[in-house]
């Protein structure tokens, strides 16, 4: 398993001593190199961050493990559900129209 985002950057994280130091694996997600989008905007090197291998499939894995760290109080069970990443919102049914 990788190092954990407290442990990677503790000196840069409102953390101390007593902040367990927890991961799930979060972090160290790979630069990807753009075949496509990076040689149409006249870029030679442009990369993305593929944050899909995270634990949960979200950028937001490198903060909730912070989050779950820094809880207040102990606690025996302690569950944080981010919030989807993309919404579908559908839009209510159109009125009738008069003929």
């Amino acid at each position: 398993m990788t190092v954990g985002v407290i442990e990677r950057y503790r000196a840069f994280l409102p953390v101390t001593d007593r902040t367990p130091r927890i991961t799930l694996g979060e972090g160290s997600t790979p630069l990807v190199r753009s075949t496509r989008i990076g040689p149409s905007l006249g870029l030679s090197e442009l990369y993305f961050k593929y944050e899909g291998l995270n634990p949960s499939g979200s950028f937001k894995d490198r903060g909730m493990v912070v989050a779950t760290a820094r809880r207040s109080r102990p606690a025996r069970r302690f569950s944080c559900a981010p919030r989807p990443v993309t919404r579908v919102r559908q839009r209510p049914p159109m009125p009738p129209t008069a003929a």
